[in-house]
């Protein structure tokens, strides 16, 4: 897949592009709402022998416009969305560069110069998909803006128990630390990434030693508690036990973010400076407070049998 990077005014040649079919959404999560429309454009595109592309925005727009939420939490960081449509088998990603003067373009506008103008012969997007200034274009207005030189398909909800999937349902869900159903929604479990850094290394004193991942302020978290969690560095996968939390035990305090220590299976590698991923599967219970460190550390080995049954039942 080639990702292209577009900051506006683009100067991209509509002649030096393939004739497309190309998605349209910010697609935050890539959830299966989001994978069928990408998967509808391919599909098109190999009917009719186009190439297939998506589009989609960097920065969240709600951070460009000013609205109520001035910082974003996102389901999938542009690296890991890059990473998860390439999967999808699509040949080129448009990153166009959020800014208030793209946000100021009227509809007609952007169908000329990002549609009519990167050489889309089809445009495949959902239902309540919107674009131009203020949101004005939509799917129904898609017709009369494309100037007959593309065509159109619109793709209904995803629903799941008649909920429609969606970027706020999947941000619930993790917010309530209800990673075990994210699979339902996502296609896959919900995956973090960070970097491993120094702690209090007040685990390996217990028997338990962690990796402390510094999970980047732009990524969503689940709620303080201890998970049942994969782990990757370096390509290889392990099993693990999460907790996410201020560690009232030892701490008075609660700090402004809660911290990620994942005490890893059978695993004794010195780690620090590298880029890890965790992967959320199951919630085990809630953070708490104990009498003494021999109570924390009963407890912890509870959490650790409870997580090597929970996999051996849910190999992945």
């Amino acid at each position: 897949m080639e990702v292209i990077h577009i900051h506006h005014p683009h100067r991209m040649d509509r002649n030096e592009m393939p004739e497309l079919a190309i998605a349209l959404g910010y697609f935050d999560g890539v959830h299966l709402g989001h994978q069928k429309v990408i998967r509808e454009a391919k599909s098109i595109a190999e009917q009719k022998g186009l190439k297939s592309a998506v589009m989609t925005f960097d920065p969240h727009p709600s951070v460009v416009l000013g609205k109520s939420v001035q910082h974003v939490e996102y389901i999938t960081p542009l690296e890991d969305k890059i990473a998860i449509i390439a999967d999808l088998g699509i040949d080129y990603l448009f990153v166009i560069n959020f800014t208030r003067e793209f946000a100021n373009l009227l509809p007609q506008e952007f169908v000329d110069q990002y549609l009519i103008g990167l050489n889309a012969k089809h445009v495949v997007a959902g239902f309540d998909y919107s674009y131009g200034r203020m949101g004005r274009g939509t799917m129904e207005t898609l017709l009369f803006h494309s100037r007959d030189q593309f065509d159109y398909s619109v793709v209904a909800k995803l629903a799941k128990e008649d909920e429609k999937i969606s970027s706020t349902l999947i941000r619930k869900y993790i917010r309530e630390g209800n990673t075990a159903d994210l699979p339902y929604l996502l296609g896959r479990y919900y995956k973090t990434s960070g970097i491993v850094i120094h702690g209090d290394k007040r685990g390996r004193t217990i028997g338990f030693p962690t990796a402390n991942v510094d999970v980047s302020d732009d990524s969503i978290i689940p709620p303080p508690g201890v998970y049942a969690v994969r782990f990757s560095v370096d390509g290889s996968w392990y099993e693990g036990v999460c907790n996410v939390g201020y560690k009232p035990t030892f701490n008075q305090e609660k700090g402004d973010r809660p911290s990620v220590e994942v005490h890893i299976f059978d695993f004794s590698s010195d780690i620090y400076g590298r880029k890890v991923t965790v992967e959320w599967h199951k919630h085990l219970r809630s953070e708490r407070k104990f009498a003494g460190v021999q109570e924390l550390i009963a407890q912890i080995e509870k959490d650790k049998q409870l997580t090597e049954q929970y996999f051996e039942k849910n190999r992945v």
